[in-house]
């Protein structure tokens, strides 16, 4: 079990998971709703008033509603809050941040915002935020560059495509492999 000095480690662990919620572009209806809870359910987790956070399957569960690990939820809670365990639930080993990757553009699939001939740099494992470019690995290995709009358990709901960014796609996820976070695009 987890030591903590106070409730101010709860309220952190909190902190961590809405941190991790809001970079998946979800309220905590939508999130409370994957783990199979009450918004308010969540939002007691958030604010630090459930201690179950500290429990390992609680972290488990509720990080898999948010398509992340409890490794993703400790990257989140700032360095020396003093936090520490005696067991797996809060052994954090920072890792380097995966290396961005670069991919050109061949097609106008995302005219006006992006071109053919414009490098997409993009961050594997940092999931995009609405209205953000992103790069989808889909299971069969196709790559395909669009703008996230939103997720649910089931589906990507992403623009882009044939007929430029007025064109809307529902991916299922079972379909996908990854989905990365677009943080830069390269113009010549």
């Amino acid at each position: 079990m987890p030591r903590f000095e106070s409730d101010s480690d709860a309220r952190r662990l909190g902190e961590a998971l809405a941190a991790l919620r809001r970079e998946r572009a979800l309220s905590q209806a939508e999130a409370g709703r994957q783990a199979g809870m009450t918004s308010q359910g969540w939002g007691l987790y958030e604010s630090g008033k459930r201690s179950g956070l500290f429990r390992p399957d609680v972290q488990r569960r509720l990080t898999a509603a948010l398509d992340a690990t409890p490794e993703d939820l400790l990257r989140q809670v700032p360095a020396g809050s003093g936090m520490a365990s005696e067991g797996r639930a809060f052994v954090h080993s920072p890792q380097a941040p995966a290396p961005t990757r670069r991919l050109p553009l061949s097609n106008d699939d995302l005219a006006p915002w992006a071109v053919s001939g414009v490098v997409v740099e993009y961050e594997p494992g940092r999931w995009p935020r609405r209205d953000q470019g992103c790069v989808i690995e889909m299971a069969d290995g196709e790559v395909r560059v669009r703008l996230y709009e939103e997720a649910d358990a089931e589906t990507l709901t992403v623009r882009g495509g044939p007929g430029g960014l007025a064109a809307r796609q529902k991916i299922a996820r079972a379909e996908t492999r990854a989905v990365s976070a677009i943080v830069a695009r390269l113009e010549r």
